[in-house]
């Protein structure tokens, strides 16, 4: 296996703009904090955005009951749902307008997080979320952010962008800008734990794309390597352990820190071809974001790996999956395109989800609408290996 100090660097990748913009704090019961870190930002009436089953599991009241100790007056919407929409965050914002909040909780998974940026565009800039499609639309300031992330997927809580779907067309926004960005992320494990087996899978999942995906797009740099580099350690490591053992609050901590770590490497890089192959799965068939990109994934790693098979390598070198191991037989001579395709075809078995689009009702009949609408996805632009809507419709064939 060839070595990382054996790849030089290019300029490119040493180049770039970094800033920290989010204080991180991360551990067992941190979110007890949550009403003193609000008080610390001079806020005395928070906006908590979460959603129904963070309400039944107990999060929401438990964020209200830190914040009104502190002093802050609290006020929650509990409207946030899976991909929110535009509808969705309109809820929030008309709730919202009459309460005048100055400060905006997201407690949740990456919906919730996203949905109270969204909703932060509008309280403060104004207009409809279609503004905001794109990179730095908004003109005004933002409220500030605190996000306290309930899964361990999205790594939304170190990021700038919100992806809000259209409610008419289904289409996701990437609405990004700088100001969007959290000024606290409090992660507490211990919220990870009520999580439903599928929902661990899905986000995992979708984690572990964040961590492949920005280690090879070609927006990456030094650092967001670096951070995706640890990200995929930390994910590989944990994650059939989080799956087989639900309450292992170890494997649960290495998973809210490998998911936060690859939302950081988004943030200074950016994702690939499984995403843009994943979101019209996602608005044709209903399906699950984790299901169809973790699906799609493997796919696209064995088609960039004619480009890649050394950069698959090095991140390989991560690799630390506890019952995947590589010592002997087929996986110790296996490239490590193969090897890493592989694996993520046997962590979708193990979690019980689909590994062919069959058997998400996609037939060969589908597939031309999908490609065709895979191709403006914004994320396939920055595809290490070039895509045209044949390369789209064959890696979809694949995955039947």
């Amino acid at each position: 296996m060839m070595s990382a100090a054996a790849l030089p660097l290019e300029a490119s990748e040493l180049a770039g703009d970094y800033q920290l913009r989010t204080r991180l704090i991360h551990g067992p019961g941190v979110l007890s904090q949550l009403g003193e870190l609000a008080k610390g930002l001079g806020a005395s009436r928070a906006l908590l955005v979460t959603d129904a089953g963070i309400v039944a599991a107990g999060h929401a009241g438990r964020g209200e009951s830190y914040l009104r100790k502190a002093g802050l007056a609290v006020l929650t919407f509990a409207g946030a749902r899976e991909n929110p929409t535009t509808a969705d965050v309109q809820q929030g914002v008309e709730l919202a307008v009459g309460f005048s909040p100055d400060l905006i909780v997201g407690l949740g998974g990456g919906s919730s997080m996203d949905c109270a940026k969204g909703i932060n565009f509008l309280l403060t800039n104004g207009g409809q979320m279609r503004d905001y499609w794109g990179v730095d639309k908004a003109t005004l300031p933002m409220l500030p952010l605190i996000a306290v992330p309930t899964t361990s997927g999205t790594g939304s809580e170190m990021q700038s962008f919100a992806l809000i779907s259209d409610a008419k067309t289904h289409v996701k926004m990437a609405c990004g800008d700088k100001k969007t960005c959290a000024k606290i992320a409090v992660l507490d494990p211990d919220l990870t734990l009520t999580q439903p087996p599928s929902v661990t899978a899905l986000t995992g999942i979708d984690a572990l794309s964040h961590a492949i995906e920005t280690f090879v797009s070609t927006k990456k740099n030094l650092l967001s390597r670096m951070y995706s580099r640890e990200a995929f350690r930390l994910l590989s490591s944990s994650l059939e352990t989080v799956l087989q053992e639900p309450g292992n609050l170890a494997a649960r901590s290495a998973m809210q820190m490998g998911a936060c770590l690859a939302g950081m490497a988004i943030e200074s890089s950016m994702l690939g071809a499984a995403h843009a192959l994943a979101n019209p799965l996602t608005a044709k068939f209903g399906t699950a974001h984790g299901q169809a990109v973790g699906l799609m994934l493997p796919h696209v790693v064995r088609y960039n790996a004619e480009l890649l098979e050394s950069e698959y390598e090095m991140l390989m070198e991560m690799f630390a999956a506890p019952s995947w191991r590589r010592e002997s037989g087929s996986r110790h001579t296996a490239t490590g395109s193969a090897e890493l395709a592989d694996w993520l075809v046997s962590v979708l078995r193990l979690a019980g989800l689909a590994t062919e689009l069959r058997g998400l009702g996609v037939t060969p009949a589908d597939i031309p609408d999908l490609a065709a609408a895979a191709v403006p996805q914004w994320t396939g632009t920055f595809n290490p290996r070039k895509m045209d809507v044949d390369v789209l419709a064959q890696l979809y064939q694949r995955g039947l």
